[in-house]
């Protein structure tokens, strides 16, 4: 079913993923889950569903620190495709300017138990210290639940650093909930975070079409209108409940229905932060 919300014109998905072909783009060895292929033309095919015109893509924990399949795509858009890549200390300045120069503006770390858990660091504090001149944010997929401990090192981060899938709260816990309220305590007082309004399918406890977690959006909407962003979470890896992506775009004059607030969060805010042309 067609979506009843048009995007304005250059709105961008700000976080999504492509899988495959695997018989050219193969997966890691040792990679936390298998996804099912998700490659390039059905990406496109989305998108012009929902009437999207950008997109970042961001390369997924199967893919290890290979960046390829995020490169081949970046590279056939035209300049409407940007990346979050995977990268770790081994890597050399060479390979990061590399990725740079191919549209990559950040790394992205995951930091949930299934996923592998919390990485290393010192290795961490390494690359953040690396990626600096090259311009690059940390996209960070971790709990909100975790900021009491982690807030402190965020918020001493020589770059900006974007919070995935509202920090995976839990739609059903309320508003008052202790992890949302560090969440957008963070955002409040820190210039630098970023939160992407994204995965309502993870958080939600009701199912389709997810309005349970549209007080959470606005919230942080409300919170800081130009550090949010939207975004499909395509095609929706490990979730409880499978979203139709018209269902999501849908939800966009819900979070936001303010019209200004809908050009921050789907147009401006991603191409100041990915560096699209405005």
């Amino acid at each position: 079913m067609a979506p009843a919300f048009k995007p304005p014109p250059l709105s961008c998905d700000a976080h999504c993923h492509i899988f495959g072909p695997v018989d050219r783009y193969p997966y890691a060895a040792a990679r936390p889950y298998t996804p099912q292929e998700a490659p390039l033309p059905a990406f496109k095919a989305l998108h012009d569903r929902i009437g999207v015109e950008r997109a970042v893509i961001v390369n997924a924990t199967p893919y290890g620190r290979d960046n390829t399949v995020i490169l081949d795509a970046i590279a056939q858009s035209g300049g409407r495709y940007r990346g979050i890549a995977n990268v770790d200390d081994r890597m050399t300045g060479a390979e990061l300017e590399r990725l740079a120069s191919g549209g990559i503006d950040g790394c992205r770390f995951t930091f949930l138990s299934r996923l592998g858990g919390r990485p290393d660091m010192s290795a961490f504090d390494r690359i953040v210290t690396r990626i600096v001149p090259l311009g690059w944010h940390v996209d960070l997929y971790l709990e909100a639940a975790d900021l009491d401990d982690m807030a402190p090192r965020l918020e001493a981060l020589p770059v900006p650093y974007v919070i995935d899938h509202m920090g995976v709260i839990d739609a059903s816990a309320g508003l008052q909930q202790p992890g949302f309220q560090r969440l957008l305590a963070l955002v409040r007082r820190d210039e630098k975070c970023w939160v992407k309004i994204t995965g309502p399918e993870r958080i939600s406890r009701i199912g389709p079409p997810f309005h349970d977690a549209v007080a959470y959006a606005r919230a942080l909407i409300e919170t800081a209108p130009d550090r949010v962003l939207w975004g499909t979470d395509w095609p929706h890896p490990n979730v409880p409940y499978m979203p139709d992506d018209g269902d999501l775009i849908d939800l966009v004059p819900l979070y936001a229905p303010d019209e200004r607030h809908r050009q921050l969060l789907l147009v401006d805010n991603p191409a100041r932060l990915f560096r699209f042309p405005i």
